[in-house]
């Protein structure tokens, strides 16, 4: 994943970097970011190209957005091999839903993790309040989300959010060793015991809701102040309308 503006932004303008571990058959594929972070989110300007590709009046029709973009970061809780997220100096809002989609993550110590969308007057609709739910529980994913604060590095390994906190120098170590281990048990197996777990909880409603969700407070007037707020970095004022 490329900066832009020092913003890492994973899904606009939609460029993806994955390396696939090496080895004389793909058994994993090693997803990172570069630069200061794995990624800071989406970029609030790339909401300028919406109205080419959706439609003048996108905002009052969000399925269609929220739906491309699930499609995309799907593609990682889909892809038949394990996908291993390294995470380091910042993984928030939609960066933060694309590790959530992987299936292993390793943090560097230090790393700012969340989803701050309800600053801006929205919800993570790509996923992450499914898969932040199913990984830390209802309880915890409410605080954090509702919130909008970071998450402590310390809390996402006890709490099963991330796989292993490393020293900031320790990423690709610990995903090479983690890989070979992968790469001792049998390619196929590793496959169904993904799918099998992946299965256990129902995503694809999750993410319905989190569309339907998402489809309301995008028309209301609180989005409109949570993102001249995050632009101009003054406190918002929120109107509840």
């Amino acid at each position: 994943m490329e900066p832009r503006r020092r913003r890492a932004n994973p899904l606009a303008p939609m460029r993806f970097r994955a390396k696939a571990a090496a080895s004389a058959r793909r058994r994993a594929v090693l997803l990172r970011g570069e630069g200061r972070g794995f990624s800071a989110g989406i970029d609030l300007l790339s909401f300028q190209d919406t109205p080419e590709n959706f439609g003048e009046n996108w905002r009052h029709n969000m399925f269609p957005v929220t739906a491309a973009y699930q499609a995309i970061v799907n593609k990682f809780e889909r892809c038949p091999f394990p996908v291993i997220a390294l995470l380091h100096g910042y993984v928030l809002g939609l960066g933060l839903e694309l590790a959530l989609a992987c299936d292993m993550r390793i943090v560097t110590e230090g790393t700012l993790l969340g989803l701050p969308e309800t600053m801006l007057g929205i919800v993570p609709d790509v996923g992450g309040t499914t898969r932040l739910t199913r990984l830390i529980g209802p309880a915890r994913a409410k605080e954090y989300i509702m919130t909008g604060k970071n998450i402590p590095v310390d809390c996402a390994e006890r709490w099963g959010l991330v796989n292993y906190v490393v020293p900031k120098d320790g990423l690709m170590e610990k995903a090479n060793q983690l890989v070979e281990e992968l790469r001792v048990a049998a390619p196929l197996a590793v496959t169904f015991a993904k799918h099998v777990i992946n299965g256990l909880t129902d995503v694809d409603r999750g993410l319905q809701l989190e569309a339907w969700a998402q489809s309301q407070l995008m028309a209301t007037e609180d989005f409109e102040v949570g993102a001249q707020a995050m632009m101009t970095k003054q406190k918002p004022q929120w109107k509840g309308k």
